[in-house]
Formats: C-alpha cells, sequence, structure tokens
C-alpha cells in the first residue's frame, strides 16, 4: 500500500474518532512496527496505544530462566535456547551469556530440529532445549519431541516454558481496572490457532477484537475497523489479516500441539500466575520433560517493582519511557529487565527508536 494510501487510513481514523481510545496491541512485533512506522505519533491524540504482554522472552518465568541457569552450570551439559534468552536476567541478576563466558555451554539454535542433530551428534552428553515463545514457536517444539521419541535420542530433554495467548488476555480483560477498550489480536499467534475463542473473547468482555498483520497499512487498518466499532457500539471478531489468518488457522500445526502439549497453570514474568498460560508435555512427550523445580514459584509484579517494573510495563499500565531508570540504568547492553533485552520487548522498541 503507498504512503498516499496510509495516508488515507489516518484521515479516516481521524474522522471516526469522536471521543478518546484506548487500544491494546497483543504482539512485540506489532509494537515495534508501529513504533518504527511513527505510527503512535501520527495518529489522533484521542488514541492513546497500550503495549501488551506480547513478547514470549519477557514473559518467561523467572523461576524458568533460573533453572535453565541451573542446568547450563552441569558438567558435560549442553544447553541449547534462541538468542534473545541469553541475556534475560534471573533472579540473581545472572545471565546465559554470563555463564558462556566463563566456559558452560550455551548454544543458540533458530530450530528446534537443530538440537536434534546435535543431541544425535554427542550421544554422550546430555542435551536440554530451553523452548520459550507463544504459539508460534511451540509446533516446531512439539515436532522436536515427536522426533526425539520417534528415533530413539535418549540424551535429549526440554525445559518447556511455552505461553498462550489468549488466557493471559482473558486474565487482563477481566481485570475491573483494566482501562483497554479494543484489542488489535496478535497476527502471527491467529496464523497457528486462527479465530479460536476469539469470538468468545469480544462478546464476553464486550470489547472489539481485530486480527492484525505488521506492515503500516495492516496496522492502520485494524485500528480503522478496531475504532470503527467502538464508535458504533459494537464488540465482536474481526480478521483484517485474511491473507495469512485462515479461520481454522494452521490444521498441521495445530495437531502438533494437541498431540504433544496440554494447557497448565503457569506462571508469567511480572504477572503472576495465569490461568492455562502455558503448556507442558503430555505422555507419551512427558518423558522428554526436565521436571520444574517444587515451589519456585515466580515473583508477583509488586514484589518485582523495587528492581525494575518490568510487570507494568507488560500489563500496559506504564510507559516504558514513565520508567527512571529507562536509557540510563537500564539499556539493552545492560538490561535491567526482560523488556529491554528481547527484539520484541517494548522497553527495546521505545529505546531503539526515540519518541
Amino acid at each position: 500500500m503507498s504512503q498516499a494510501e496510509c495516508q488515507a487510513l489516518l484521515r479516516a481514523i481521524e474522522r471516526q474518532c469522536s471521543r478518546p481510545w484506548r487500544l491494546m496491541e497483543v504482539c512485540g512485533g506489532q509494537t515495534h512496527a508501529l513504533l518504527r512506522h511513527g505510527i503512535d505519533q501520527l495518529l489522533p491524540a484521542s488514541i492513546t496505544l497500550i503495549h501488551g504482554p506480547g513478547c514470549p522472552v519477557c514473559v518467561t518465568a523467572t523461576s524458568r530462566i533460573d533453572q535453565a541457569l541451573e542446568l547450563a552450570q552441569q558438567p558435560g551439559l549442553l544447553l541449547c535456547t534462541y538468542g534473545d534468552m541469553l541475556r534475560v536476567p534471573g533472579s540473581d541478576g545472572r545471565t546465559l551469556l554470563g555463564l558462556r563466558s566463563q566456559g558452560a555451554d550455551v548454544r543458540v539454535v533458530t530450530a528446534p530440529l537443530d538440537v536434534l542433530e546435535l543431541a544425535r551428534r554427542q550421544p554422550q552428553r546430555p542435551v536440554v532445549f530451553f523452548a520459550v515463545g507463544f504459539e508460534t514457536t511451540a509446533p516446531a517444539t512439539a515436532l522436536l519431541a515427536q522426533r526425539a521419541l520417534a528415533q530413539g535420542i535418549t540424551n535429549l530433554t526440554l525445559l518447556v516454558a511455552h505461553v498462550r495467548v489468549a488466557p493471559v488476555l482473558e486474565q487482563l480483560l477481566g481485570d475491573p481496572d483494566c482501562v483497554v477498550q479494543g484489542v488489535l489480536a496478535a497476527g502471527h499467534v491467529c496464523t497457528v490457532l486462527g479465530e479460536e475463542g476469539l469470538a468468545e473473547l469480544a462478546q464476553r468482555h464486550r470489547r472489539p477484537v481485530v486480527i492484525t498483520g505488521f506492515s503500516a497499512a495492516e496496522l492502520l487498518r485494524g485500528i480503522l475497523l478496531c475504532v470503527r466499532q467502538l464508535e458504533q457500539g459494537r464488540h465482536r471478531l474481526q480478521n483484517a489479516y485474511r491473507r495469512a489468518v485462515a479461520p481454522a488457522g494452521n490444521p498441521l500445526a495445530r495437531a502438533h500441539l494437541q498431540r504433544v502439549f496440554t494447557a497448565i497453570d503457569t506462571p508469567w514474568r511480572g504477572l503472576g500466575t495465569i490461568a492455562g498460560g502455558g503448556y507442558r508435555l503430555r505422555a507419551p512427550y512427558a518423558q522428554l520433560a526436565v521436571v520444574p523445580p517444587d515451589g519456585h514459584a515466580d515473583a508477583t509484579p509488586q514484589q518485582r517493582q523495587d528492581h525494575c517494573p518490568s510487570g507494568l510495563v507488560l500489563q500496559g499500565v506504564l510507559r516504558p519511557t514513565q520508567c527512571p531508570q529507562f536509557g540510563t540504568a537500564c539499556t539493552p547492553e545492560r538490561p535491567l529487565g526482560a523488556p529491554m533485552v528481547s527484539s520484541e520487548g517494548a522497553c527495546a522498541a521505545y529505546y531503539r527508536y526515540p519518541r
């Protein structure tokens, strides 16, 4: 779409607005795109964008980070994970990157099946895959589990920290103090899950939900549709990303999820425990699991505010630039919290694209 067409969408949004509206995008990639294109500054002043907990690295429970740190220190163990996870601090401030500099064998992979090959080549070594991400990356972890079991790979285990988007939306929108009036749903998650549960979510919480893409035009169109519903007093699901999202999503990816995982209550960093907010391996794949430590719950948002208010940022209560440590004590090179680490984190977006 041309610049002129984007400007036309901006004018259409302005014409629609008769009062202030607060919209939440639930995807770190969309947060970065909104700031990169300057959409947050081009929109009418009556529209406030709230950045939701759409960064899987940012919401990975501190207890899981601590467990990965403990595993990485075991002699002879090879721990694999995605690149962003290396700089996320645990409860004591340590990182996997720091342990690697001290000699731990921590490796970055771009695809879970790379881990299978590493385990196959070194059958004498224990290999752990620290698996993180929303429903977009979980199917690839499910495929890894299936192949590991089918091929009899006995030295590979999985530290599963996959999380689910719909349950956290349920909790956020169900909060009596929630100020979000409309939701821009994460397009990439919906490519896997389709429209599942979102129509009911919109009706239950009486807020419009619009599945939105990532280009400037797709984001503006999603905002326009959301504002139009709000102005008309409607609250339903709309799919504004039909070129990538089918109503039923991706049947093969969903089949992998259903075969390998089951939903469980899961702690999210800075947000507390989310009912049904994560996955664990189901039988027979549970034999591949690194068992989570008993009684090692993640801290609540209130417990973490003195150190880093990441929980408030992830809930959209605090804008990154409102944090007194933003850009000074906390930078991408010296992050105090996960939202400044990840390429999808809201703090990293505001640091990279100064307002």
